[in-house]
């Protein structure tokens, strides 16, 4: 028995090395291209084109790529607008989603259902099939183009429908009623219910929802492009265009925009991690 339980506890160990190292793997893989574009960005085109995959620039580190990207990008500009956008945008759709999905989970009425319906009937519908159309309505018909509002309120359409759906599973499963009829019976009112008892209870899924849509409007390059015609209006995916040229490209510049666009997503998802994956499970349908 002794021996056999010997096995046993060797082949777990075995596993658990091997699981181990497949991870340590495929976080090399993952963590390639970005290590990539950080050791890229601090070396001349050049030296990027011959040798893509040498650490040190043999003039060596070129921070002077960063000093033109910023410049050449009107770096604060456009992080302003990016932080304008996806900052509005985010607070908004937590809001409002919570709201939606409290009310679709907390009554029976029939409007409630079908308008959940339809909110989980949208999210088939590919971007790209009302693009020319939502573009052409906004710009020819409204004029409303060139205005980080109008793009705040296209982001706030497009995405309040999966929030909705992720807070209806998180309010379905895991905040018991009788917190809200306990509140209630206090004389507390709808609203105070909702702010009060719901919302803070909301943090893990609201926490999931924020970094999703974060990455998701922060690194938007084919919406903004049509909404932004504009340079002062340009987030910084749009700004890092600048490098793009008609016959070339400044491969040490764009590198280093890249690296200055993702830093701040990167600081967010780091304050938010913890949250992350709990409200991802919490908020399954069950």
């Amino acid at each position: 028995m002794k021996k056999t339980s010997h096995i046993g506890g060797t082949r777990a160990q075995v596993w658990k090395v091997l699981k181990m190292v497949i991870a340590i793997i495929m976080l090399i893989i993952y963590l390639f291209p970005f290590a990539l574009v950080l050791v890229n960005s601090l070396k001349t085109k050049v030296t990027i084109v011959k040798h893509p995959l040498q650490l040190v620039d043999d003039k060596g580190l070129q921070w002077q790529n960063y000093q033109n990207a910023i410049d050449q990008m009107h770096f604060g500009r456009s992080f302003f607008n990016s932080l304008f956008v996806v900052g509005i945008s985010v607070i908004l759709l937590m809001l409002f989603a919570s709201m939606a999905a409290w009310l679709f989970v907390r009554t029976d009425w029939a409007a409630c259902k079908i308008s959940f319906s339809l909110m989980l009937a949208s999210m088939i519908v590919p971007f790209q099939v009302v693009m020319i159309p939502l573009i052409s309505i906004y710009g020819a018909q409204f004029h409303m183009l060139n205005h980080r509002m109008t793009m705040v309120f296209i982001n706030l359409g497009f995405g309040v429908s999966m929030c909705t759906f992720m807070c209806h599973g998180f309010i379905k499963g895991n905040i018991p009623v009788a917190l809200e009829e306990a509140a209630r019976i206090d004389g507390a009112g709808y609203h105070r219910t909702f702010f009060t008892i719901v919302l803070p209870l909301l943090k893990p899924i609201l926490s999931t929802v924020a970094i999703l849509e974060i990455l998701s409007y922060w690194n938007d390059y084919l919406l903004p492009s049509m909404v932004f015609t504009r340079k002062e209006f340009y987030t910084l995916p749009l700004a890092i265009r600048t490098f793009y040229g008609e016959f070339s490209s400044d491969y040490g510049n764009i590198m280093a925009g890249l690296t200055l666009s993702v830093a701040p997503v990167i600081l967010v998802y780091l304050i938010l991690q913890k949250h992350v994956i709990g409200g991802i499970v919490a908020g399954a349908v069950k």
